[in-house]
Formats: C-alpha cells, structure tokens, sequence
C-alpha cells in the first residue's frame, strides 16, 4: 500500500531518468555483476552506466540503436545485456532479489509453494519459434511462469504457443529445481489442472505434493 512514506522511499525525482538505478538500488545489485578483469584492458564505460542503458531500453519499449547520446554506445549496451542472459547473470540476480524481498516481508528466502501459469502472446514470424494457441486462438509465443505464492517470479520458460499447458509444466518444473528445492506445493488455475496432473505426476518423482 501506497503512503506518503513509501512514497518517499521509492521516489524516482532527481534522477536523469525514472529507469536509472538510485544509490541504494545499485548498492544491492552491484556484487551480483561480475567484476572488472584485473588483467587486460580496464573498462571503458561504467558497469552502472551500461545497467542504466539496459534498464532505459527494457521500461521504455525501445530498440536499442534508439538509446540516448548521454548512454555508452548501443553495441556496447546490448554485448552486455546479451552476455547477462546467456550466461545466466539476470537468473541470478533474479534468485537474489526474490530471497532479499521474501525476508524483508518476514517470510523464508526459499518458498514452499508455487503457483504455475501461461500466457500466450501473439507474435511476427521474426525474433524466435511461434505457433498456435489452439485454446486461445493465438498464434505466437507461450510464457510458463512458476510464481511464489506472492507473485514473485520463480522461473519462466518461453517457447512456441503451440505447446499445451501439460507439456509445458514439466519441464518448467524440472529446471525450477535447481534454483529451488524447497518447493512442495504446487497450484495451478483451476481450468488448467486436469490437463497438467498428469503430466506433473510423471515428471515429478520426489514426492512433492502439485
């Protein structure tokens, strides 16, 4: 809930932007990114710059060779950003951040319980797979999400429409273990649960309860 106080906490004024990270935003994401080389050539752009550029094109929609001057060069933003995802950087920073606020709410790091999800989008034939949703009449990509119990992003997989909801929980759920053990209870919206039981009991043998 929104007070004069949290207000305050979270107020976006005086920065250049309302994408740029704050002193204490930075201070809690900075040693999830990995140090500069102490051999070689030194760092040209600050690691918080590129963040910034990152943060500046993923909040506005726009691509990437449309960043502001003020910001390093586009190539240099995007070699980053793709490094980030590839080598599973933002996975991590993600797996800290949801410990981090899980606490701060008085709750354990790891959660116990899950809730999965999809969402179908509809999507041009460029930029990845895509097919059809069938079910929703859409044809374009899928998004699995296993959320906490607070909405709390756990895991996403994305991948062609054309992959039903039991198909898709599976595998969501075997590459969420790594990251999550502790989770043992699952739910899913309650039009989507016969369809994923039986999929969930095939692929989960370690006798957790979805």
């Amino acid at each position: 809930m929104w007070t004069p106080t949290t207000r305050a906490q979270h107020s976006r004024a005086g920065l250049r932007y309302g994408s740029d990270l704050t002193d204490a935003e930075w201070e809690v994401l900075s040693p999830l990114l990995p140090p500069a080389c102490q051999c070689g050539r030194h760092r040209k752009w600050p690691m918080r710059e590129l963040v910034n550029a990152m943060f500046f094109a993923l909040r506005g929609g726009c691509a990437w060779n449309m960043l502001p001057k003020c910001f390093p060069p586009w190539p240099t933003v995007y070699r980053w950003f793709a490094r980030f995802r590839d080598d599973g950087t933002w996975e991590t920073i993600n797996h800290h951040l949801v410990m981090l606020d899980r606490e701060r709410a008085g709750r354990e790091a790891s959660p116990t319980a899950a809730v999965i999800d999809s969402q179908s989008i509809k999507t041009t034939e460029s930029g990845g797979v895509r097919g059809y949703d069938g079910g929703k009449k859409i044809k374009g990509r899928k998004r699995h999400a296993m959320v906490d119990t607070d909405g709390r992003a756990l895991k996403l997989q994305a991948h062609s429409a054309a992959i039903q909801d039991r198909d898709g929980a599976g595998p969501l759920l075997r590459a969420s273990r790594n990251r999550w053990p502790f989770v043992q209870l699952g739910r899913t919206l309650p039009q989507n649960t016969a369809k994923m039981l039986m999929s969930l009991q095939q692929t989960d043998s370690c006798g957790h309860v979805w």
